[in-house]
């Protein structure tokens, strides 16, 4: 055996991680005080999609100007509290200057793109061996708009996308209406990223993959960390709140909730929150063939077990603040337009509604890295939109990194230190 790894964290890059360290010989213990896959967790209640497309950071060129248009909207699709914007007020001038030019937001697509490659090839495969190949779904996604004319306002975004090697075709309107007859008929253009797959059920699928590494001899505990003991600038123990746990090596993959970890291991980042919502419709009577994308909406619309689930909106707020249900509600009412098939009288008690944290750095890239005060702590974290599908090459990366190996994908985009 290598010796014994502790996995910080049971969200899909968690259970990623310790399964790829556990089948790499280490003894692996995870720890989590929740439930894998359960609601409290990003992983529960992401949009579902798995899209090597979404090399794009949040901010692209001109979103400064949009942002007295946040504050002033408190439901608009990208919402920032205003008690909240001294404190995130240097987040926020960072993510701004990452998407400042076309240039820089070329560069983050550039080193985001081997992370999501073949994602939904790689989740297929692991949905198998964990006995839920039902869960993942290879039929494509689509990105709508209303006209071309809403298309070519995102255009720069679809060219980055070309460029970087990521396959997309157009849909014209006859096409999307064959591929999609219930959709509202304002819709008349779109984009197939045939590539593109989903998760009918995150969590479940999340926890199937702890449920596995368990299986394949890793422990899970439901206990959460709190920090770790270093000495000579060697692990030596994790620490929780009811004693330490004696470890070689550490990753500290506790979504949202890992900034404090990081800086425990001296590496300070600047994590933020970026709060997400969803609504889903049981038994829905109307809904889209593939997971679908409105311009005008911003969410993402896909089918799940639990029923039509639309997830989006953006929230900056601190981790502990109560959730605004009227984003839900948002989300709910621009599904209800998207389908005209599904009755606008429905009883409150089929839709559910969810919000959840999102871990997300400034520039839109995920830290993935040796800790400052020790090569055997190793963060991965801060994944933000694309945490679901980065998970299996997140790990692999992880993995490289505690073998001290040459890593598949070049770790420097994602080394923690860019922030020093």
């Amino acid at each position: 055996m290598r010796g014994h790894a502790v996995v910080i964290g049971a969200g899909i890059v968690g259970a990623t991680t310790a399964l790829a360290l556990r089948r790499e010989g280490w003894g692996v213990t995870i720890l989590d005080p929740g439930e894998p896959g359960g609601e409290q967790a990003a992983s529960y209640g992401n949009g579902a999609w798995l899209s090597p497309q979404s090399v794009i950071p949040p901010a692209m060129p001109g979103t400064w100007r949009k942002v007295p248009g946040f504050l002033r909207d408190p439901l608009g699709p990208l919402a920032i509290r205003w008690g909240y914007l001294p404190r995130v007020a240097p987040w926020l001038l960072r993510y701004l200057w990452a998407g400042w030019t076309e240039a820089k937001v070329l560069r983050t697509a550039q080193a985001l793109k081997p992370l999501l490659e073949d994602a939904p090839v790689l989740h297929q495969a692991l949905a198998v061996e964990a006995g839920v190949p039902e869960l993942i779904h290879r039929t494509g996604l689509m990105y709508i708009y209303p006209d071309r004319a809403a298309f070519e306002a995102e255009a720069m975004a679809w060219r980055i996308r070309q460029q970087v090697g990521i396959a997309w075709r157009e849909v014209g309107e006859e096409e999307l209406r064959q591929r999609e007859p219930a959709l509202d008929r304002r819709y008349t253009f779109g984009i197939l990223a045939e590539q593109g797959g989903h998760c009918s059920d995150p969590g479940a699928y999340v926890a199937a993959l702890v449920a596995l590494a368990a299986r394949e001899g890793a422990r899970h505990l439901r206990e959460g960390a709190t920090g770790f003991r270093i000495e000579g600038g060697r692990l030596r123990a994790v620490l929780t709140r009811n004693g330490e746990i004696a470890a070689d090596r550490a990753v500290i993959a506790a979504g949202a909730h890992s900034k404090a970890l990081a800086a425990a291991a001296g590496s300070p980042v600047p994590l933020q929150t970026e709060r997400g919502y969803h609504a889903v419709i049981a038994s829905p009577e109307a809904g889209p063939r593939i997971p679908l994308m409105p311009s005008d909406g911003k969410m993402a619309i896909t089918m799940t077990r639990g029923g039509l689930r639309v997830a989006g909106q953006v929230e900056i707020a601190a981790l502990d603040a109560a959730p605004n249900w009227k984003r839900s509600e948002i989300l709910r009412d621009h599904l209800l337009r998207s389908f005209p098939g599904l009755p606008r009288d429905m009883p409150a008690e089929r839709v559910k509604v969810w919000m959840g944290n999102r871990p997300s750095m400034p520039d839109g890239l995920p830290c993935i890295g040796p800790a400052r005060n020790s090569p055997d702590v190793v963060l991965a974290f801060g994944h933000g939109h694309v945490g679901l599908v980065a998970g299996p090459r997140t790990a692999g990366l992880v993995a490289d990194i505690l073998a001290a190996r040459e890593p598949d994908i070049p770790p420097e985009p994602y080394d923690p230190r860019r922030f020093d």
